[in-house]
């Protein structure tokens, strides 16, 4: 298994050789139950799908509770399919915890951002904005022309614009885990993972 699935509980100092101070990101890695197995010749393609979380029975529909029921495991909040080469080594209701990973480990780290709604270019794509001076009065933080009225006579697309800015889907690699306490189920990742507090968040393998 190359990864899991994981809350973000928050950011702290930890301290290292030397009493050297670095930030870290503490995940909840788990444990994770597996809910099912796919394989080439069944599904076309070789995978297991981890559950991570309690959910209350009644919020299940019929066909989540026959699903669960297969896996002979509790129903579980959140599902996602990691790809692995052969799943024969795996088990519907089998647990898997934090001793896949080990200090020093090499992941990546995929969430979704924090939402923060429609924004300027000035907080979008860290425009510098206008003069201070010289006859501006209002047009401090504004993106300034979008390209010329004859050629192209259009704006091209990718142009930097405001609009709505995160709430998507981000992936940050080359993170290092420093700590893996299997006790308490928790991951330290040296560093910062998308998303907020109490968040989804996977974690795979390099």
């Amino acid at each position: 298994m190359n990864g899991l699935i994981c809350r973000k509980i928050g950011m702290t100092t930890y301290f290292g050789d030397g009493n050297r101070a670095f930030p870290v990101t503490v995940l909840e890695a788990g444990p994770c139950v597996v809910t099912q197995v796919k394989s080439s010749g069944s599904d076309g393609y070789a995978a297991v799908q981890l559950g991570f979380g309690a959910k209350k029975e009644r919020a299940c529909t019929k066909a989540m509770k026959g699903h669960f029921a297969k896996a002979a495991a509790a129903p579980q909040s959140v599902v996602r399919e990691f790809r692995v080469a052969d799943p024969s080594g795996f088990q519907p209701g089998q647990v898997i915890k934090t001793d896949i990973f080990a200090a020093g480990d090499t992941v990546k780290a995929t969430g979704t951002m924090k939402g923060r709604g429609t924004a300027g270019v000035v907080k979008r794509h860290d425009f510098r904005g206008g003069p201070g001076s010289h006859g501006q009065t209002d047009r401090l933080r504004h993106p300034g022309t979008n390209g010329a009225g004859t050629t192209p006579g259009r704006v091209y697309k990718g142009r930097r614009m405001a609009g709505r800015m995160g709430a998507s889907t981000v992936t940050v690699r080359n993170l290092t885990v420093v700590k893996v306490d299997p006790d308490k189920n928790l991951l330290l990742i040296r560093g910062a993972v998308p998303g907020a507090n109490d968040g989804i968040v996977i974690i795979r393998k390099a």
